[in-house]
């Protein structure tokens, strides 16, 4: 049977995984629609496709670079937490 703490220390690695999974995008997110929304605001063109295409574009590549990175944190996240719960451990 899984512990109080054995839940909530699990339950701490999972969301400090997904941390570390989320953070290069929606960092890249969030310095692309800072650097849009400037450009919006000096050159006053308020085009709504303009701020989503290079969020989306500049995204996926972040996306498609830390893809490795991504699968990493989510396996040893596996094979470190919650394969020894299932297994008995």
């Amino acid at each position: 049977m899984l512990s109080e703490v054995q839940f909530y220390d699990i339950l701490r690695q999972g969301l400090w995984a997904a941390i570390l999974m989320s953070a290069p995008i929606l960092g890249v997110a969030l310095a692309v629609g800072l650097l849009v929304g400037l450009f919006q605001a000096l050159t006053s063109i308020q085009e709504m496709t303009l701020t989503f295409v290079p969020k989306v574009a500049a995204m996926l590549a972040v996306f498609w670079v830390s893809m490795s990175t991504m699968t990493l944190t989510l396996t040893a996240f596996w094979t470190d937490g919650i394969i020894p719960l299932v297994a008995g451990g």
